[in-house]
């Protein structure tokens, strides 16, 4: 039966789709109404093909900055250039876009883990579990996982694992685009923090402007190009190179870090 089919991870697409659908609904007011969302460069989405497509991005909250990009990529390919009016391009959301999420914050709690149906790739933290530090070796499932998502569609990915900004880069993702060889395409977003707690589910301020950069494909050497080179291209296409802190005004930094000591406290007292 039609209403049946299933992709490649044994997900029904139609509950796949209704999932998408009502919480593109139930979100998109945090990105147009209490907040604004500015979109740059989404142009570009319309004319990607229809797989082996790595979206890298810098991260702020675990949740609201994939529920951005979904909200994006739809409203772009449905022929919305910078812009989410009108939530009609949820109706009809392309079900392969994929992220790439940590397990154990797939399986913290009921909504997560409806929102794991709807595209992610849960994946083993090599170096943290459960707030510890840990080394362990990467789990081959998951590396098969993303390969399987990237032949199927698109893929998104954080590849500092952190919502803390500036810290490196994880060659994991430069392991991925050196072996699958996919086009890389850079975003770049700011406003998140601000707006939503640490989690993303919980709306934090109104009135925020949210900035959403979409760049132009990442040039890359899949044959030549070292890991440690395509870790270097990654950290600045997505801003979080270390020379980027040069730039910043100390005034800045102070404001970021008394943000970052808020919503810390404001976290744990939930």
């Amino acid at each position: 039966m039609k209403w049946l089919k299933r992709g490649p991870f044994g997900h029904i697409l139609f509950i796949k789709k209704w999932i998408i659908r009502l919480f593109g609904v139930l979100t998109h007011r945090r990105y147009r109404g209490f907040n604004e969302l500015k979109i740059e460069g989404s142009e570009i989405i319309k004319n990607l093909p229809s797989s082996n497509v790595l979206f890298i991005s810098n991260h702020q909250t675990y949740f609201a900055d994939v529920v951005a990009m979904v909200h994006v990529f739809n409203a772009s390919l449905s022929g919305r250039v910078d812009n989410i009016k009108n939530i009609g391009y949820i109706w009809n959301p392309k079900l392969n876009i994929y992220y790439v999420a940590a397990k154990e914050t797939m399986r913290a709690g009921i909504l997560p883990r409806i929102m794991s149906y709807a595209g992610a790739i849960t994946v083993e933290r090599t170096w943290r579990c459960e707030g510890k530090d840990v080394q362990r070796n990467v789990n081959p499932n998951d590396t098969e996982n993303i390969r399987i998502a990237l032949e199927d569609g698109w893929v998104i990915t954080f590849p500092q694992g952190t919502t803390k900004s500036f810290k490196p880069v994880r060659k994991g993702t430069a392991h991925i685009i050196k072996t699958h060889k996919p086009i890389v395409i850079p975003i770049v977003i700011d406003g998140f923090r601000r707006s939503f707690d640490k989690k993303g589910l919980r709306l934090k301020k109104k009135g925020i402007l949210q900035s959403f950069i979409i760049k132009e494909p990442l040039q890359i050497d899949y044959e030549n190009d070292t890991i440690d080179e395509i870790v270097e291209k990654v950290e600045y296409a997505i801003e979080q190179h270390p020379s980027f802190l040069k730039v910043i005004p100390p005034q800045i930094k102070e404001e970021e870090e008394l943000l970052n000591k808020q919503r810390e406290y404001s976290y744990e007292a939930n």
